[in-house]
């Protein structure tokens, strides 16, 4: 393998060489517990203060507001749980979509087990939630709206400020797993009335096991993991200093590039779409063509199944996916794409490529040029390809 061409970063992404450096000295100079009272332990403590500040800024927040985690499935699991938890007496009505990451709905299915009520909201063939059905559903026992702020494998960007109005005018709290979004593209808690925000710091060039939850001050939500006092009595543990510091490097790294970034990955990203769908037959694109993540591309192939095509890709240097990496040991196609309405036959020959600021034109060609010999190739094994060219000849 002469070169190594990724295209999963939204499954995660390499950590930044500056974000590492600004890690290093937490583990060996400055390694003290930041709850602990001596001096030593103020340089982690002070580390930890400009994480959370770093990340406020991204979010027009207060740094007050920022929970650290271990990732954004926890920061998730807390939201939903806790809020269930916290405001029994007002209902137990939560409103979410079927395009959501597992992380929302395994939690949602294990808070219907205790006596929760949950809405999956339908979305539009493009993965856009339906603003008069998210107000259709909501109830007198409505406590909760959890929207994904961009899809994970699709791409897809929700009108969120238009569904956190709507949470608002009707005082429901109001969550977003914005594990994609975050420093992918502008997000203003107060604009877009978010209550509560999930992160991780893995997807924007920092480290694994470190996210965050954004919790509005005065949402009266519980504790999730008990024990110490850390994190203002809500999140108990001792906090991973350099992740926190990674994190907030890797934040501030990623605001200060993003117009730039995303400019420059929008750029490419059409490029890939105009070239898959034009020059290989029988394809389509998932997600909306315009309002989606500056690096998601997602194709379906028909008469092809994704896994050897992925297989084919990683044969030639090339790292992709099928659609989230939490599902990949999973052999059902994606619930996104079935909830949008592909057929199950076309759902099993998705391909998502992820870009990232390192991604070149001449990755993206190879890749192209290489699709354009694999996709031909499986489709000659399948007998469903050779009937419908038999049809389409007659």
């Amino acid at each position: 393998m002469s070169k190594l061409i990724y295209l999963d970063n939204a499954a995660t992404t390499k950590t930044a060489p500056e974000v590492v450096e600004a890690m290093l000295p937490y583990f060996t100079e400055y390694y003290g517990n930041p709850s602990s009272i001596y001096d030593f332990a103020q340089k982690s403590k002070e580390a930890v203060t400009k994480g959370r500040q770093q990340i406020a800024d991204v979010l027009n927040a207060k740094k007050e507001e920022i929970y650290f985690t271990a990732g954004g499935s926890e920061a998730d699991n807390w939201a939903l749980k806790a809020t269930f938890e916290a405001y029994k007496s007002k209902g137990n009505h939560i409103i979410t979509t079927k395009i959501e990451h597992h992380a929302i709905l395994h939690t949602c299915e294990y808070l219907e087990k205790r006596g929760a009520k949950i809405t999956y909201l339908d979305v539009d063939e493009n993965g856009i939630v339906r603003l008069d059905e998210l107000e259709k559903a909501i109830t007198p026992e409505t406590i909760l709206i959890s929207v994904m702020f961009a899809n994970n494998e699709i791409g897809s960007i929700q009108p969120i400020k238009e569904i956190g109005r709507i949470a608002k005018e009707h005082g429901i709290l109001f969550h977003t797993d914005a594990v994609q979004a975050f420093c992918q593209v502008p997000i203003d808690v107060d604009e877009c009335n978010i209550d509560m925000l999930s992160s991780s710091g893995h997807k924007i060039n920092g480290p694994k096991g470190i996210g965050f939850l954004y919790i509005r001050k005065g949402v009266k939500i519980r504790s999730f993991v008990h024990g110490g006092a850390q994190e203002r009595k809500r999140r108990a543990g001792t906090e991973n200093v350099p992740g926190i510091v990674g994190y907030g490097a890797a934040a501030e790294r990623a605001m200060k590039n993003m117009k730039e970034r995303t400019e420059k990955e929008i750029e490419l990203r059409d490029y890939l779409i105009n070239r898959l769908t034009t020059e290989i037959p029988y394809s389509r694109l998932n997600g909306d063509r315009v309002k989606r993540l500056p690096n998601n591309v997602n194709v379906s192939f028909q008469f092809i199944e994704g896994e050897s095509m992925l297989l084919m890709l990683d044969q030639n240097g090339i790292c992709a996916s099928s659609g989230s990496a939490c599902t990949s040991g999973s052999l059902d196609p994606s619930h996104v794409l079935l909830a949008i309405g592909v057929p199950h036959e076309v759902a099993h020959g998705s391909l998502r490529l992820t870009l990232s600021e390192e991604t070149t034109k001449e990755d993206i060609d190879f890749t192209v040029d290489k699709l354009k010999e694999i996709v031909p190739y499986l489709r000659s094994m399948s007998p469903l390809y050779e009937d419908f060219m038999k049809k389409h000849q007659q």
